[in-house]
């Protein structure tokens, strides 16, 4: 994929139980909202579980990240979708032939309602 500045990848997820209970293997966050269904059945999901979805462009693109900023808005629970909208803000050649990018990201559920938004800067090796 060539990326450039203004561009913007939009993608989404539904969250599941098993995706929180992977997550909690994975970083020992176990608190009682992540294993303890609400009156609706639903479990919260980790901040940092719903903080992978803007990750998925770095993956895709082979971004080194050497920054990353989080603001969590709103919990995010099982079953729901979330869409995730990043924008390309920064893509340029650095003088070691490598490409630094910086992008902002806006995640917000079925209902359009935000739960996550930052940024991300790194390279891309």
């Amino acid at each position: 994929m060539s990326l450039k500045v203004g561009d913007i990848i939009t993608f989404e997820r539904t969250f599941t139980a098993e995706d929180v209970e992977l997550f909690i293997k994975v970083s020992g966050d176990e608190g009682s909202h992540h294993v303890t269904p609400d009156e609706q059945g639903r479990l919260v999901i980790q901040g940092l579980l719903t903080a992978t979805l803007p990750t998925k462009v770095g993956g895709d693109n082979n971004v080194l990240a050497r920054s990353m900023n989080f603001e969590f808005l709103r919990p995010v629970f099982t079953g729901d979708t979330i869409i995730c909208e990043v924008t390309i803000e920064k893509y340029e050649k650095e003088e070691n032939n490598r490409k630094s990018i910086l992008a902002s990201f806006l995640c917000s559920n079925q209902n359009e309602k935000q739960v996550l938004r930052g940024n991300f800067a790194g390279v891309i090796l």
